[in-house]
């Protein structure tokens, strides 16, 4: 990533445009994703249960 501060720009709001960038490319997402080494066959029950979990809470709103 990289901002470069313009003009009379304080460095404050240069950090600020730096940390939503940083953000919306998803990096300390990915790094603390990465921080350790999942088993894939945890991985994969790790996924099953997130979508039960969609699917328990689609249900939920479709019936209010």
């Amino acid at each position: 990533m990289k901002v470069t501060i313009r003009d009379g720009e304080p460095v404050e709001r240069a950090i600020k445009r730096f940390k939503r960038k940083v953000e919306q490319a998803g990096v300390i997402k990915e790094v603390r994703k990465r921080e350790h080494f999942v088993k894939p066959s945890v991985e994969k029950k790790l996924k099953k249960r997130a979508a039960i979990a969609r699917a328990r809470k689609r249900a939920r709103q479709g019936d209010s």
